[in-house]
């Protein structure tokens, strides 16, 4: 029944009881979220029932929730009660900013301007004197945000170069709790 919901979902809720923590399902469920390409919020849920809350107890479950969910770091984690109503308002607004962002359009000119700064701050990657050159980078499609990067060498734009290209997204259009997909195409490929 999850896999089916997931197929039918535009944004899929990671529930975590709190007591608990992730559990090896939990991490299961959100990988199928992950893979599907779904935007996600990952809540935590009976925050009234946890005992001794201090200063950083929230911050440290957090932690504890993006350890174990670690493909996941774009995604938002609410702390709420379902019992008690806390914080419960506050998700709506969440899974509307969520899905506003998967299904969101970035022009060619401004990823383009995105891209410039990225490989001017950071040069593409070499190997064995041949180094990356990326054309330009178009929006594909949304749910998930797709991307298509042209480049002269599809075998040297390395996945740690492609994160960082995602970072470099993420950080200027925001992209919360949805992944983000790359495509890489040879210039002459169709």
């Amino acid at each position: 029944r999850s896999i089916s919901a997931i197929d039918r979902a535009d944004v899929c809720l990671i529930l975590i009881d709190a007591n608990d923590g992730v559990t090896e399902q939990d991490t299961k469920i959100a990988g199928l979220v992950h893979e599907a390409g779904k935007a996600a919020v990952i809540v935590v849920n009976k925050w009234d029932a946890v005992e001794n809350k201090e200063t950083n107890t929230m911050r440290d479950m957090e932690a504890k929730v993006r350890q174990g969910l670690s493909y996941m770091l774009y995604a938002p984690v609410l702390f709420l009660s379902a019992l008690t109503g806390q914080r419960v308002d506050r998700l709506f607004q969440v899974i509307q900013d969520v899905h506003a962002q998967n299904t969101s359009r970035i022009t060619t000119g401004a990823l383009n301007s995105v891209l410039a700064d990225a490989t001017a701050r950071v040069q593409p990657p070499t190997d064995k004197g041949k180094r990356l050159k990326i054309y330009y980078m178009t929006q594909a499609s949304t749910k998930p945000p797709t991307f298509v990067c042209f480049v002269n060498r599809a075998e040297l734009f390395h996945f740690s170069y492609q994160r960082y290209l995602e970072n470099r997204i993420r950080e200027t259009f925001g992209m919360e709790g949805t992944p983000i997909r790359f495509l890489i195409r040879e210039r002459g490929d169709k």
